[in-house]
């Protein structure tokens, strides 16, 4: 509407210069400031405000499907288009991911491991299959890898490492923290790709040692890793972008925030029924107890 497009405006360029442009006359303009609010309008700026706290809170990622089952959660009526409108007129969108990468199909087996997963990504209990994976994170001191750990129940990560050098103890660390997380009693896969870190003989000892059965995509297949090729892609998008981080120290704060702060605890999946992972888990195990 050309009124209140010259009521959004006129803070910053006069009301009659506005007025002239938009082909109005100020008297029309000025008897339309005069009217009182509707009480649509009062609802929707309330929405507003409700709208922008959770978008802000997702760090600025949310899209309107996402930022719509928050209104559910906190039982506001209001419909899906609705929230979709007042996003798109206040420019509140959700943060786009990069242009995919094609990826060769097949890859020769795995020769340390078979694929024992075949991308049964849909695991019905926690601490039965994992995933594990590494990516690299720039600094202005030079880059810093990361491994992580993903159960793939409910899609949370569970085990995570960060050096500065991509050995055998990144991962070893990360899962080491998903082992004292989860505290398997029963043997529990661990899926991952044919990196050398994976290949290496402390890897394979330690995984037999502790109860593990090692599991690994065919090589040049990252589709058989896809949940945490899928974490990566979503911490890079919604996080990292292409920010260069000043220190090693200032990465890890920053993905330490994302991870144990936003993604596990907060972040809606839809694989989890738009539940965050932490959420899931929680009301499987309320389920369980109740039965």
């Amino acid at each position: 509407m050309k009124y209140a497009f010259i009521k959004q405006h006129e803070d910053h360029h006069p009301a009659k210069l506005l007025c002239q442009v938009m082909g109005i006359h100020p008297s029309g303009y000025y008897a339309w400031k005069k009217q009182p609010v509707s009480a649509r309008a009062k609802d929707n700026q309330r929405l507003l405000g409700l709208i922008k706290q959770s978008w802000l809170e997702s760090g600025c990622i949310y899209g309107y499907r996402k930022v719509y089952d928050d209104m559910m959660d906190l039982s506001e009526t209001c419909s899906e288009n609705r929230v979709q409108r007042l996003m798109h007129k206040e420019g509140l969108k959700a943060q786009v991911g990069y242009k995919k990468h094609r990826y060769i199909k097949g890859g020769k087996p795995a020769v340390v491991a078979p694929n024992h997963i075949q991308r049964q990504f849909d695991v019905k209990t926690p601490t039965n299959t994992w995933v594990t994976d590494i990516t690299y994170i720039r600094t202005y001191e030079g880059w810093l890898y990361l491994a992580v750990v993903v159960d793939l129940f409910s899609r949370r990560v569970i085990g995570w490492s960060m050096q500065s050098r991509m050995h055998v103890d990144l991962v070893m660390s990360a899962l080491l923290m998903a082992i004292w997380h989860r505290k398997p009693t029963n043997k529990v896969y661990i899926h991952s790709d044919q990196g050398s870190q994976y290949t290496s003989t402390d890897w394979q000892r330690f995984l037999k040692d502790h109860n593990l059965i090692c599991s690994m995509s065919r090589r040049g297949n990252c589709h058989d890793n896809a949940v945490a090729e899928s974490f990566f892609q979503l911490l890079k998008r919604e996080r990292v972008k292409r920010k260069i981080y000043k220190t090693h120290e200032d990465a890890r704060r920053d993905i330490f925030d994302y991870i144990e702060l936003f993604f596990n605890p907060k972040r809606k999946h839809g694989y989890n029924g738009n539940l965050s992972p932490a959420e899931f888990e929680k009301r499987y195990f309320v389920k369980l107890g109740s039965v």
